[in-house]
């Protein structure tokens, strides 16, 4: 009987309930109800006049991370979900795009400080009495340092999809939810795991500027760890930075092999190539999940189910969208609006913008601002340089090696989400001591948070490379240098020059903070827009917040112009995949 037969083969091969599915059962109800505690602390009484206490011990270290834990993956949410459908949306409309690249541009390069500025107040008056307010703050200015960098390398890859991979689905009339889900999502998640890695790490940059919130005059503390860094430097405590740094690197490699190796060694089933690699990521995370009894049962009652739900709604829509004569005269439409109201917008906030500066800051005052913002151009630019020459072929060479990347991947997370203006008060004692110039010290403290830019696109772009062409240049016998001309740096330059967009953007943020240092009593100031936007932040000068935020997105546009677009269209058009 070989049907009873083929059924008690399936039925054995089928995974029985064991020791995976209990710890895999306990991890995730533990997990919710540690974070139900901390959800109801978000919504914990606040008063603006009462300053909240941060202990320095380090028995409040664990808690404060949980914390600031929460506040990361809230934002990284957020920024996954923005990227999904501002990236679709640049990418897929080119009226769209001529609008929503340069002011995304512009967003990366708006200072965390400038965002908080904005925000603290909003979120505070909407929430009264709340501590939620002061979370939603944070939370914002955590995702301001995550999404754009996501963002442009979704934009990216939609960008740069094979030409023969697009005709099949016009070929086999996918919509655009099809096309979506088979195809373009697909095709983008190795660099989208990459990235958001990266934007995961950066946000650890900025925590904490996002939960020790000085703006306009006023100081305001969220429990966190980020909030622990600031409080100890502020006191000049060496043993609760130690603790700090200790707690760090911990949280970070518990991130690191819970979460991001399983999610980098799940990406690689999106790997665009016709041979199968002989070396794989591996995660034991994932391999228990795959081995548990649960997860097909999951799968079968819960994904599947609401995977096809999914399918339903969104094909409809498409079918729907089809069908009607005036859809295409509608996005035109919508098109032609969002490309006249982006410059009427402009025009009018940078005439609004002109009165009040003009009110309050001499002609000769606007030229020097502009001066600086000169200065801290010419940081990013080195940092750029530097970054390439270090970082692009060391990231090839893990890219390459997934046996290396095993090893490297923890290193090169931990020092990218480890935030670089911890060390910054070890920097302020060194450059006094030395009695050395920090307007070039500045310059290293920008590179130190922003060159992993680079180097996770670029790893990311060694990944996607398809191993039949690796395999097809050791046939040929390719040596160092024709390798590099003829294969390694045309299919890692797409990548590279997201990383470059994004690191020159980050650059423009991190000036905010490395641009002033300090550490006790003792301060030191470079010679930057940077520099001058933290001090008028701090101060609550709205004139100049203004103006330097301006100046700086100026300089963005200029450099999106004559730089970057011209790099994208040529990544798009020349160097792709098929």
């Amino acid at each position: 009987m070989p049907g009873l037969a083929y059924t008690l083969e399936a039925l054995r091969s089928i995974p029985r309930f064991g020791w995976r599915d209990v710890l895999l059962f306990a991890a995730f109800f533990g997990l919710l109800l540690g974070i139900m505690p901390l959800v109801r602390g978000m919504h914990a009484p606040f008063a603006a006049s009462v300053q909240m206490e941060i202990n320095l011990s380090p028995t409040a270290l664990p808690g404060y991370a949980a914390r600031s834990l929460l506040r990361m993956f809230l934002a990284f949410g957020a920024s996954i979900l923005f990227t999904l459908i501002y990236g679709y949306a640049a990418a897929r409309n080119r009226r769209a795009e001529k609008v929503l690249i340069p002011l995304l541009d512009i967003l990366q390069s708006v200072p965390v400080l400038g965002f908080l500025s904005v925000t603290v107040t909003g979120f505070m008056a909407l929430f009264p009495g709340s501590l939620l307010g002061l979370e939603c703050a944070s939370i914002f200015a955590i995702f301001t340092g995550q999404a754009w960098n996501m963002t442009f390398s979704f934009y990216q890859s939609l960008r740069t999809i094979p030409v023969e991979l697009q005709e099949a689905s016009i070929v086999y009339q996918l919509n655009w939810w099809q096309r979506f889900v088979k195809l373009e999502a697909p095709f983008s998640m190795i660099g989208l795991v990459w990235n958001g890695m990266m934007s995961f790490g950066g946000g650890w940059f900025f925590l904490a500027a996002s939960e020790a919130i000085s703006v306009l005059n006023s100081n305001f503390k969220l429990p966190g760890i980020g909030s622990y860094m600031a409080t100890a430097v502020q006191q000049g405590d060496m043993r609760a930075v130690v603790w700090a740094i200790v707690a760090m690197v911990a949280v970070v490699v518990l991130v690191d092999q819970l979460f991001w190796r399983p999610v980098v060694a799940w990406s690689q089933k999106f790997k665009f190539e016709q041979t199968e690699s002989s070396e794989e990521p591996t995660s034991f995370l994932l391999d228990m999940m795959r081995q548990s009894a649960l997860l097909p049962v999951l799968e079968k009652h819960l994904f599947i189910p609401i995977g096809k739900v999914l399918d339903l709604v969104f094909s409809r829509t498409a079918r729907g969208r089809g069908s009607g004569a005036s859809s295409p005269r509608l996005r035109r439409v919508a098109g032609n609006v969002l490309s006249l109201a982006f410059p009427a917008i402009v025009i009018y906030g940078v005439w609004r913008g002109a009165i009040v500066v003009r009110s309050e800051m001499s002609v000769h005052e606007a030229l020097h601002v502009v001066f600086l913002g000169f200065l801290t151009l010419l940081r990013v630019v080195v940092m750029l340089v530097f970054a390439t020459v270090i970082w692009t072929p060391i990231g090839v060479r893990i890219g390459f090696s997934p046996r290396l990347a095993k090893i490297a991947q923890p290193l090169v997370q931990i020092g990218a989400s480890f935030p670089a203006n911890l060390i910054f008060p070890v920097v302020v004692l060194l450059f006094i001591r030395l009695h050395a110039n920090f307007n070039l010290g500045s310059t290293l403290l920008i590179a130190l948070g922003t060159q992993w830019y680079i180097l996770f696109n670029v790893i990311a772009g060694a990944s996607s490379v398809p191993g039949d062409l690796r395999e097809a240049a050791q046939v040929f016998h390719l040596r160092s240098g024709h390798l590099w001309r003829t294969l390694i740096l045309p299919a890692i330059f797409p990548a590279w020059v997201t990383g470059a967009l994004t690191a020159a953007g980050g650059a423009w943020n991190a000036s905010i903070v490395a641009e002033v240092a300090s550490w006790g009593s003792h301060h030191l100031k470079a010679e930057g827009l940077g520099a001058y936007v933290a001090n008028a932040t701090e101060k609550g000068d709205w004139p100049a917040i203004v103006f330097g935020i301006a100046v700086m997105s100026g300089y963005v546009l200029l450099l999106n112009r004559t730089v970057w677009r011209p790099l994208y269209a040529l990544a798009e058009n020349k160097y792709r995949l098929g």
